[in-house]
């Protein structure tokens, strides 16, 4: 990942602490506060002198790398004098981890969170946030499919017996569709926020605010007319109409292919969805929850139940009949 989408994130972390948030060095453990964020440095402050350090981009920057080059993990005893707050404030950043007791600093596969900082609690910590389930019918077709590709394979789809594979591809349609509204509802709302042509950083990646131009011809007598008045000869732009040639072959005997190119292609396209199936499947897994005695599945049992409640207001589909396209 580009040392630019962590150091917006890292800026991000910076913004949400506490005011009274105190970040302890991993070596000195000297105190310090952050108080201010910039878009090209942190400032900290010492809270015992009240001297304060500009932290630089550049050196992030560096120190990231350095952490990269040791295969992910750095040890704290190799950091440069004066580049020990560097590792502090990293740590806040819930891809890198500093291990006191280990003297390292190691980039992580999974959100963490930093130990050096007292007085505060990390917005990025999924154990401080309230968890519910969403509102969503992406949210039950997604639990759906993470059952299915958690009891098969994915690396061996060619093995999986074709009921199996009907399951999947019905589920991904479902997903598909429903995240592509949701996409769209997000969108909207982003482009309220979005005022420039800069690209605005998240946690996960980053969005621009962008213009598509789309065109459609003015009335032909108008075209026409114009294209004339600059010496072009109307018959250099006139083109065959589909609407008319369509209105033309349904008068006539001619086949399709006697004025179309046909390029016919074979394809899958779901025929209906089973929503009792679907309950059903989900009770299973409710029944499998309630067997559990981990801590998490008290919370995943009650996430189920309001599943199963809503399964039958999942998006209807109806059987249609076979689609033809003239191309």
């Amino acid at each position: 990942m580009p040392f630019g989408t962590s150091w917006h994130t890292l800026l991000d972390e910076c913004d949400t602490l506490d005011d009274d948030a105190t970040l302890v060095t991993p070596l000195t453990e000297t105190e310090s506060r952050i108080t201010d964020v910039q878009e090209h440095r942190i400032v900290i402050t010492e809270t015992t002198t009240g001297d304060t350090e500009p932290l630089k981009r550049e050196q992030f920057a560096t120190l990231a790398d350095r952490i990269s080059d040791a295969g992910g993990t750095f040890h704290l005893q190799r950091l440069p004098p004066d580049a020990e707050p560097y590792a502090a404030v990293l740590s806040l950043h819930p891809r890198y981890e500093c291990d006191t007791r280990a003297g390292t600093l190691t980039e992580t596969d999974e959100p963490s969170t930093s130990q050096l900082i007292t007085g505060a609690t990390q917005s990025t910590s999924d154990d401080d946030q309230d968890r519910s389930e969403p509102d969503l019918d992406v949210y039950a077709d997604m639990l759906l499919l993470i059952d299915t590709l958690e009891r098969h394979d994915p690396a061996a789809f060619d093995e999986w017996e074709t009921p199996v594979l009907i399951n999947l591809y019905t589920l991904l349609s479902d997903v598909q569709r429903n995240a592509g509204d949701l996409r769209t509802e997000v969108r909207e709302i982003l482009l309220d926020r979005l005022h420039h042509d800069q690209p605005v950083h998240g946690q996960y990646g980053s969005v621009q605010r962008t213009t598509r131009r789309n065109r459609s011809l003015k009335d032909d007598d108008e075209v026409l007319c114009v294209l004339e008045d600059e010496g072009i000869p109307r018959e250099r732009v006139m083109a065959v109409d589909r609407e008319k040639v369509d209105a033309a072959l349904d008068v006539t005997e001619l086949a399709d292919s006697a004025v179309y190119e046909i390029d016919e292609r074979e394809y899958v396209r779901k025929a209906d969805v089973d929503e009792e199936t679907k309950q059903s499947r989900l009770q299973g897994l409710k029944d499998q929850l309630a067997l559990s005695d981990e801590p998490e599945a008290e919370d995943l049992r009650e996430e189920v139940d309001e599943l199963e409640d809503r399964i039958e207001e999942l998006t209807e589909f109806s059987p249609g009949t076979e689609v033809g396209t003239r191309s």
